[in-house]
């Protein structure tokens, strides 16, 4: 056999399989409705679709895993309050932050709210939405902004001053299908006004966040790395570029691990997720964080009481574990119409377009000790947990962790369809900028252009179908 020979069938081999790796991901099975497909939290989720469609347990709970999550429901929705006060159990609000409650940040155990708009700039001060501040060392790591700290806040305890006022200005961006129909995008742009403690360093870098629903947490960490990482390979193979794993130090163990939440997968765990927002949203101190967030130029920030309990924490840790229990197992609603023809439609186009690379559907959890409410559950969250490039038009030029600038963590797409439902308003994406489903596609650039542009030239039916099977999930 002549060595062209063999080079050929080399060559006519490796397409093949290319070709059938390519067919198998995208079209095998076809869209298609099995038995149980509609628990995309797997057994433990409900059918609820009201206002309350985020807010409940999941079914599998234990009556004393029940007990703690109501109690961590209270603390999670109800004010916190100034010191010194007679609630000790929820003093030591501030001294500065964004919201006195995480339900103020998440409505409902929804999305955050986004300010009203007219003649495109912001009437009032976001909540919902929090924005990072960093500056680059030295060495190229990301410190906090020297005056303000980590992140902004606008709202302060009595005797302390706001850290100043966020304003949004939108640009209004058209352009229209394949089939001529015409769409309109918000591209935002922030601005600080009355600063209290001076100007900002001139290179102050900044990242919007938008508070996400809280449904499924415990499930997404029980995400096992490896499957997480294979992610990466499968996209490898499929020719594109890969999503890159964001590894950050957990502060709890203080152990390096796999970046899972958050818009740029900077927290590993929902212990770390729930103690941080309540110590940079709120003020409230833990074990886990343990100073106030304020800086060497807040003067009045630092000489403002505390709340503080024996142990020198202003949440002790039963009560911030009832919290991070609630916060792990907020049971994630069912499909709705899972085995509708239209449903089915959207959900191979879905498929067509590639979207199922970055958005992956299906996982079986690993063994999560004490908690089989968490465990072996078959579930389908829409998410690799990856990093990805999503352009120029998203890029906040802010670095977090391993993230680069232009990189966001594939966010799950379980609940999107139920946002109206719960919050009354509907905004995606990591600003808020999108106002719909349809906006949200629009934007994804970079490692996501092929999808979007499929999307693009789609007919109406087409769009019609993919977007109805997404407001079902």
């Amino acid at each position: 056999m002549t060595k062209r020979l063999v080079w050929g069938l080399l060559a006519a081999l490796t397409a093949a399989i290319a070709v059938v790796v390519w067919f198998n991901f995208f079209h095998e099975p076809r869209a298609s409705y099995q038995k149980g497909d509609e628990q995309l939290g797997g057994a433990g989720g409900v059918a609820e679709q009201g206002k309350n469609a985020f807010s409940l347990p999941s079914t599998l709970l234990t009556d004393q895993q029940q007990t703690d999550f109501f109690v961590g429901n209270s603390f999670f929705k109800k004010p916190w309050v100034e010191s010194p006060s007679s609630t000790t159990a929820r003093d030591g609000l501030g001294p500065h932050f964004i919201a006195s409650s995480c339900g103020g940040c998440h409505t409902l155990d929804g999305r955050g709210n986004m300010p009203p708009v007219f003649d495109g700039l912001t009437t009032e001060q976001p909540m919902g939405l929090l924005l990072r501040l960093s500056v680059l060392g030295k060495n190229g790591e990301q410190l906090p902004e020297p005056t303000y700290g980590g992140q902004f806040n606008n709202q302060a305890i009595q005797g302390v001053k706001p850290e100043g006022e966020v304003e949004i200005v939108y640009t209004e961006l058209k352009g229209q299908f394949a089939d001529g129909t015409p769409y309109s995008l918000h591209q935002p742009t922030y601005r600080f006004k009355n600063l209290s403690y001076g100007a900002m360093h001139p290179n102050t870098l900044v990242s919007p966040r938008l508070a996400p629903q809280m449904i499924g947490l415990g499930l997404l960490e029980a995400i096992t790395e490896q499957d997480v990482l294979t992610n990466q390979v499968r996209q490898r193979e499929l020719g594109m570029t890969a999503g890159v794993a964001n590894y950050v130090t957990d502060a709890v163990s203080g152990k390096t691990m796999l970046g899972r939440f958050g818009w740029k997968a900077n927290v590993p765990t929902v212990t770390h997720q729930t103690a941080g927002a309540f110590h940079g949203d709120i003020g409230i101190t833990s074990s886990l964080f343990p100073e106030q967030d304020c800086t060497q130029a807040q003067k009045d920030c630092m000489a403002a009481p505390n709340g503080n309990d024996a142990a020198g924490h202003e949440i002790s840790d039963d009560i911030l574990n009832q919290v991070i229990l609630y916060s792990k197992t907020l049971a994630v609603p069912n499909q709705r119409e899972a085995s509708e023809p239209l449903t089915l439609r959207g959900k191979q186009l879905f498929r067509e377009a590639q979207c199922v690379a970055c958005h992956v559907e299906k996982y079986t959890t690993g063994l999560v000790k004490d908690f089989p409410a968490l465990s072996g559950q078959a579930i389908s969250p829409f998410t690799d947990l990856l990093l990805h490039d999503m352009g120029e038009g998203l890029a906040d030029h802010r670095p977090d962790g391993l993230a680069n600038g232009r990189q966001w963590r594939t966010p799950p797409l379980w609940g999107i369809g139920l946002l109206k439902a719960v919050n009354g308003y509907a905004f995606y994406l990591h600003d808020g900028r999108a106002r719909d489903v349809s906006e949200a596609i629009l934007w994804h650039g970079g490692s996501a252009t092929k999808s979007r542009d499929a999307f693009l030239n789609m007919n109406a039916a087409d769009r019609k179908a993919l977007l109805h099977f997404l407001n079902t999930l």
